[in-house]
Parts: C-alpha cells; sequence; structure tokens
C-alpha cells in the first residue's frame, strides 16, 4: 500500500497510507494479539479484515492448528509458543496492506491478516510488531522479530540475507477513470501517445522509463509525469490532464473500491509483474537465513491454498488477482541489477 494510498515505496511495490502509534525505536508490540481485542477470534477462527475501515469485506475464517506442520518447527519457536511477526507500517502505513485500523491502534491489512492464519496453523501465538520500514529488518535481523508479513519483494539480493516465501504476486495496475476506454494491452506499445502519472524513484517507474526508451527508439512516446502528493495526482486523473496513474496493484484496488459509486470512480486498466516483462514478481514473508522456519511456514501457506482459506483471505482484501498456486522457498527474485 493511505487513504487513497500517498506515496509509493521504492522496491516493495506499495504505497502509504493512515497513521501508525507504536514506538518505532523500541518496535512496542502495538497491536499484537491480545490488543484491541485481537484475541476475541474463538479457538480455530481468525477474522480477516477486522478494523479494516472498510478496505475489506470482514471474514471468519476457520483455521486450525495442523500438527504435521507445527512439528516441523524449530524447537526454540515451538517451545515459546508465539510467532512474532515484522510489519514495516510506520509512521503512515500502506494500504490495504499494511496500516492502522479504525480503532486508531491496532495494525491491521491483508498481510498481518494472513500471518495471523500462518501461525494458527503452527499452532502459535500470532505477537504483531510494527516498526518503519528500515526498523523491521533490523528487529528481523537483531532477532526481536522471526518473520515479516509486510509486502516484501522477493529480491535477489534479500535474498543473499534472508530465506523468503512466497505467498502472493508482485503485480503493478494501470488506474484510470471508471469512464475511461483505454486499456494497457500488457504491452508497452499500448501506452503510445498517453500521459501516465507514476512515483518518483519507485520500481514501477523505472518499468515505465524503460518503456518509454523503447516507444522513442520507434518513433513513438509517452508523457511521463510526478505529482508531489495523491490528491494532486487523482485531480489531474479526475480533470483528464493525465490518462492512467501506474502503481502497485493492491494500492489500486484499494483506491478502486474505495471510489466506487462517487464522481471520481476509477477502475484498473490491466496489470504487469513487478519485474517487468522478463519474470513474474512474488511478494513474500522473510525469516532470518537457515534458521528452520521457512519450510514450515511455506507448508502452512501450501495448507491454506489447498483448504480454500488463502482464497477467502484475497477475496476479503479484493486481492484475488494476486494469487500464487503455492508457497516457494526462495524462488527467482527480481534480479541483482533491478532489471
Amino acid at each position: 500500500m493511505r487513504a487513497p494510498h500517498p506515496r509509493t515505496l521504492r522496491a516493495r511495490g506499495l504505497t502509504a497510507a493512515a497513521t501508525g502509534l507504536c514506538l518505532v525505536l523500541s518496535l512496542t508490540a502495538c497491536g499484537a494479539d491480545g490488543d484491541a481485542g485481537v484475541t476475541a477470534d474463538a479457538e480455530g477462527t481468525v477474522t480477516v479484515g477486522r478494523f479494516s475501515n472498510g478496505a475489506a469485506r470482514e471474514t471468519r475464517v476457520k483455521v486450525s492448528e495442523v500438527p504435521s506442520i507445527s512439528a516441523r518447527l524449530p524447537a526454540s519457536v515451538a517451545r515459546d509458543g508465539k510467532l512474532v511477526i515484522g510489519l514495516g507500517g510506520l509512521p503512515d502505513g500502506f494500504a490495504p496492506l499494511v496500516y492502522t485500523g479504525d480503532d486508531q491502534r491496532t495494525p491491521t491489512g491483508s498481510e498481518p491478516d494472513l500471518g495471523r492464519m500462518v501461525a494458527a496453523v503452527l499452532g502459535l501465538r500470532a505477537e504483531v510488531r510494527n516498526a518503519t520500514w528500515d526498523n523491521m529488518f533490523v528487529a528481523l535481523d537483531s532477532g526481536k522479530v522471526e518473520v515479516t508479513f509486510s509486502g516484501v519483494t522477493i529480491t535477489e539480493e534479500r535474498k543473499r540475507k534472508y530465506d523468503f516465501v512466497s505467498y502472493r504476486k508482485d503485480d503493478l495496475a494501470f488506474e484510470v477513470p471508471e469512464k475511461s476506454r483505454w486499456r494497457f494491452r500488457g504491452d508497452y506499445h499500448s501506452l503510445a501517445g498517453r500521459t501516465v502519472a507514476v512515483g518518483a524513484g519507485t520500481n514501477q517507474e523505472k518499468i515505465l522509463l524503460g518503456w518509454k526508451r523503447k516507444l522513442a527508439a520507434e518513433g513513438e512516446d509517452v508523457i511521463v509525469k510526478h505529482f508531489p502528493n495523491n490528491n494532486s495526482l487523482y485531480l489531474a486523473l479526475a480533470g483528464g490532464r493525465i490518462d492512467a496513474h501506474f502503481g502497485p496493484h493492491p494500492a489500486v484496488a484499494y483506491h478502486v473500491a474505495q471510489t466506487a459509486d462517487t464522481p471520481r470512480a476509477t477502475r484498473n486498466a490491466g496489470t504487469v509483474s513487478g519485474a517487468g516483462d522478463s519474470l513474474q514478481g512474488l511478494v513474500g514473508t522473510a525469516t532470518t537465513k537457515g534458521n528452520g522456519l521457512a519450510a514450515p511456514v511455506a507448508a502452512a501457506i501450501d495448507h491454506l491454498i489447498e483448504h480454500g482459506q488463502y482464497a477467502r483471505w484475497l477475496k476479503a482484501w479484493r486481492l484475488s488477482d494476486e494469487a500464487v498456486e503455492s508457497a516457494e522457498v526462495n524462488p527467482p527474485g527480481l534480479p541483482l541489477d533491478g532489471t
């Protein structure tokens, strides 16, 4: 992931929204299960979309421990009885992935919801700790958190330091006014003659500028625009000064839902992988390399996929288009040169 989503963050495929209340440096477990009524779920149930402020359809999902999977946990984690989940949602959050809930204190979003479901399969209590993006990795490195569920794009650079388990596609999307007839056809040629807004310094800007160079070599052009904030961007979109906004798919899906049935309604005009033309980008949970958590977490996600809870989670957050067929440990990530 913003309401609607603000700035887009580099190499994550995310944008920002809402307000975080936990102290960054102390990594206080604000919003951990046990805070703000998060543990009100009956045993064997996870409520997806709680405190989401309308970003998700609140959905109760049955999720119970699977002993054959929890038996694969490292002894230290099994003995502790909890899964400490790191989020990188401070200070502003990035709806619908990680942001502060409508109770004004609980970190919510699609990513911590999946983390809580994985913890349930593993027979562990989910403890959620929210921090800044950089401090989330500091906490992972220091052992203060055990896994991240925060929309982290898997890259070859990050795989040098962490083990990853994929759980969602990393897609980008073109957002246009609902009345627009234009659609991205999966090829950069459909951008010829269009004016497209994109966040400066982002992965999607890099992809868009690469397409711009290809068009220029063919005597065509796409005009690339930048805006200081989302209010300016969406005013330009509604006023016809730009044809489309190119951003992370979850943020676009969120804004489309937020503007539905309003004079500024928008729609998704097409998606592309966050890795560009050559690879399907993936989002995953990171854990310390070699600590033994990746395999049971992958098995837990596969269990959720096989038994339908995963599909219900994605549907609740309007992210069904980003479903993967299975969880992979350390799948191919964005290349080291970022191309």
